[in-house]
């Protein structure tokens, strides 16, 4: 039988021809994938040209990952081969799409600090099924909204279910499970529930589609003109905001029509109106379940609102009333003695400026990208700003207002950009008459007063950053103190304002640490 012609061969010649192994040969014939062709008087196996065309087959389709089962459907001819192959490519596609499931889930966890305990509940999660999903989000929005009666916002809820598709990208497992763990947040359903329960008592009932696309028209409408404001680096708590308010209060109030007592004029009441819905709509929980939503819908993704909501909320409450900041400032202006005698406030910006150079002068550009304690800001944008500051005064007080904001002020030569800046607010603040002019509601000095103010506060933010002494001009920084108090001190302290809350203070901290606590920095 060593006869490649012969009939028969025995095991272990059908080892060498397959280059299978006589055990894996021996267990396929005891299970039935490929039967010997018969036995030798004394017992052993043989196996004839077919059984060996068998076993090359079996190889083939073990190599392709099926199972003994599989195999000896294809080899006994119970089902076709194409049949087991069609069956068998269905297998793989639930094993990868598993096996790519598990694979965006631990990529997951390693972009998060990820216990054992949750990464088993990322898991369970992520391979839930879409009706699972359905049902998870369904349960939490149906018992969120209760019996209120707010049919609209109900069908619009319970209509955005999540539909992860069969082959889903990192991103899309990454917002599902986020999405899933979101919904237990007891923040997310306060957020929402108080969005439903506003909207059950100002706006009952159904709305139709013309409703709901106004509704939506105006939204756009002041997210525009308010995004073009923080693009100027209009401050929501100047007076200046107010005019941004006036115009989207002007296109809000028609859409109010229906609600009673409804305000029909910019005023107090209609003020007080609007900041109350943006206050109840302005929720960072619920306009992140929306944005997950999108990423897992696989659905373009609205722009955060929050940066344009907190900007408005701030120039409403700084304006609870139309005129109001301005009022306020100009009754300020035309009282009290200067704060600044008896060397006058022309002086105090004179010196404050030179303090301010030799800062600037002491900065070197391999230092630009230190971090400073304003957290937007590294060193070279701070610097920037310093720059800007003084540009922008200038421009006022020779009545030609700056709008080059974000503009690089700076250049290559920064020493160079601030002393120039400076003389131009110098020059343009030791024009005669210049002190008395009046600017609005404010006299020229109150200008000056403002340039003095922001040098201090962004001077000691310089030296700060880059390692210099930070105790300037003490006398200086405690006449500034109480001014920024009466000019500052009512003023809404939010993120998108001017200052951000007081912060507490050593016992021994200097005049200007003091002064820089109270408008929101940290002194350590």
């Amino acid at each position: 039988m060593d006869d490649d012609n012969a009939d028969l061969w025995s095991i272990g010649e059908v080892a060498r021809k397959t280059g299978l192994t006589v055990k894996l040969i021996r267990h396929w014939s005891d299970t039935g994938v490929v039967p010997p062709a018969g036995r030798t008087p004394a017992g052993y196996r043989v196996y004839d040209s077919d059984a060996v065309a068998r076993l090359e087959l079996a190889r083939t389709l073990r190599d392709l990952g099926l199972g003994l089962a599989a195999m000896r459907a294809v080899l006994s001819r119970e089902h076709t081969w194409t049949e087991v192959a069609e069956a068998h490519v269905d297998a793989l596609e639930v094993q990868i799409r598993a096996l790519r499931s598990q694979q965006a889930v631990l990529r997951s966890a390693t972009r998060r600090t990820t216990t054992p305990e949750e990464l088993t509940a990322m898991t369970r999660r992520a391979r839930m099924s879409a009706a699972e999903r359905r049902t998870l989000l369904q349960d939490f929005l149906t018992d969120l909204l209760g019996d209120l009666d707010v049919p609209t916002y109900r069908h619009g809820l319970l209509a955005a279910t999540p539909d992860l598709p069969a082959d889903p990208t990192d991103e899309q497992v990454d917002a599902w499970i986020e999405l899933s763990e979101l919904v237990t947040n007891p923040a997310l359903r306060n957020g929402m529930r108080r969005m439903a329960r506003y909207a059950a008592e100002h706006a009952p009932g159904e709305h139709d589609e013309g409703t709901l696309r106004e509704a939506e028209r105006v939204t756009d409408g002041w997210l525009s003109r308010v995004n073009a404001a923080i693009d100027s680096g209009l401050a929501p708590d100047s007076p200046a905001a107010d005019a941004v308010v006036a115009a989207v209060v002007a296109a809000w109030i028609p859409t109010q029509a229906s609600l009673p007592r409804g305000p029909r004029t910019d005023d107090a009441h209609a003020r007080r109106v609007l900041l109350e819905q943006l206050e109840v709509a302005s929720d960072v929980h619920v306009e992140r379940y929306w944005h997950l939503l999108c990423l897992v819908n696989a659905r373009p993704v609205r722009p955060s609102m929050a940066a344009a909501g907190e900007w408005l909320t701030t120039a409403l409450r700084t304006n609870p009333e139309p005129g109001a900041r301005a009022a306020e400032l100009g009754a300020m202006y035309d009282t009290g003695a200067d704060a600044w005698e008896p060397t006058g406030v022309l002086n105090a910006c004179r010196e404050v400026l030179a303090a301010v150079t030799g800062l600037v002068s002491a900065v070197d550009p391999g230092r630009f990208d230190r971090p400073t304690p304003c957290a937007d800001w590294d060193v070279r944008a701070l610097l920037d700003h310093l720059v800007w500051e003084n540009l922008l005064w200038a421009g006022l007080a020779d009545g030609a207002p700056r709008t080059d904001v974000a503009a690089d002020h700076l250049g290559d030569h920064h020493v160079e950009a601030f002393r120039s800046a400076s003389e131009a607010a110098l020059a343009a603040f030791e024009r005669p008459g210049m002190l008395d002019q009046r600017y609005g509601p404010a006299p020229g000095r109150r200008l000056v007063e403002q340039l003095v103010i922001e040098m201090l506060v962004h001077g000691w933010d310089l030296a700060r950053a880059t390692g210099q002494p930070h105790d300037l001009l003490p006398g200086l920084a405690a006449s500034a103190l109480p001014v920024v108090r009466e000019i500052y001190g009512g003023l809404p302290r939010t993120a998108a304002g001017s200052f951000a809350e007081p912060q507490p203070l050593p016992a021994d901290a200097c005049a200007l640490d003091r002064l820089a606590a109270y408008l929101g920095r940290t002194v350590t």
